[in-house]
């Protein structure tokens, strides 16, 4: 039998860990992408309501929470437009 010795996580970046070592305040803006190109890898929400946001892939999406929400998805950009949600912090891997 034969043993197959491919790493699976070639290519996929320097923390495959997914942990978060940083949390960012967001200010929801309809212009601008978040600070120096960060790509959370999902947003922490304080108080719930709806979220639209830009993913990693540049597809944006609209989503409702409720408070205390930690909102798993790849994204590098919150809108004014849309977003009534609050207290809101990007999740920095």
């Amino acid at each position: 039998m034969s043993i197959t010795t491919s790493n699976p996580f070639k290519g996929a970046g320097s923390n495959l860990t997914g942990a978060v070592v940083d949390m960012q305040p967001v200010t929801p803006s309809d212009g601008s992408i978040f600070a120096d190109g960060v790509v959370a890898i999902g947003l922490y929400v304080t108080v719930g309501g709806a979220v639209k946001f830009k993913t990693a892939r540049g597809e944006d999406r609209t989503v409702t929470v409720p408070d205390n929400f930690y909102l798993i998805c790849s994204c590098q950009q919150v809108f004014a437009t849309g977003t009534a949600a609050t207290g809101i912090h990007a999740l920095v891997s």
